[in-house]
């Protein structure tokens, strides 16, 4: 599979290392081109390169966008069309500055960029976990305490594309729910940070 990458940060180096130690093929973005990402393409070895945000839009079957949630209207809608995206986003005001949608409860950061991305099958997923835990953290399907993550979206087969890469880093999931449930591990919440198995993870969504 040919997995692509709109923002190649902590969480999106990490999560396309992971890919192309699972096997697949990674096409890494971000906003300064392609250039820029000389190191961590040869970081990944042959079976990653570097693209624009729109080709590697265009060239994945899956999407991860991985960029500041303040920049999500830079993400381009039209090649993301019928696709799988993961979004890694987290609200920060601080760094993003405020919207009140948000902050007063009415939508949250997933399901703007959903909002943007209206032809796409939008999943949370990767942004409860801190980058350098993802990077260590898999084990083989069946290790007792085995980590889980929580996943939310609104398409079923999305979905179970996402849960079947996880497990293939190493994870299992917890799915949350419909994509607004999304919003039970962000920031601050009871499931946002903490190494849980899948009864911990659900307890503490069930807190959320």
């Amino acid at each position: 599979m040919v997995i692509g990458f709109i923002g190649s940060g902590h969480i999106g180096g990490t999560v396309a290392k992971l890919a192309v130690d699972a096997g697949h093929e990674v096409v890494v973005s971000n906003s300064r081109g392609p250039e820029t990402l000389a190191d961590l393409v040869a970081e990944l070895g042959p079976r990653a390169r570097a693209a624009t945000a729109r080709e590697a839009a265009e060239v994945g079957e899956i999407v991860v966008v991985t960029v500041p949630f303040g920049r999500y209207l830079e993400v381009p809608a039209e090649p993301l069309a019928g696709k799988t995206v993961i979004d890694t986003n987290n609200y920060y005001f601080e760094r993003d500055g405020h919207y009140a949608d948000i902050d007063e409860g009415r939508t949250s950061e997933s399901e703007l960029l959903a909002a943007h991305l209206t032809a796409s099958h939008v999943v949370k997923a990767f942004n409860q976990i801190h980058f350098a835990e993802l990077a260590k953290d898999g084990t083989p399907p069946g290790t007792p305490g085995r980590r889980a993550l929580p996943i939310a979206g609104d398409g079923a087969e999305a979905k179970r594309t996402v849960t079947a890469l996880l497990d293939s880093f190493g994870y299992d999931v917890v799915d949350a729910g419909p994509l607004t449930e999304g919003r039970r591990f962000t920031r601050d919440k009871p499931a946002y940070g903490p190494r849980f198995t899948t009864p911990e993870l659900e307890e503490a969504l069930a807190k959320g």
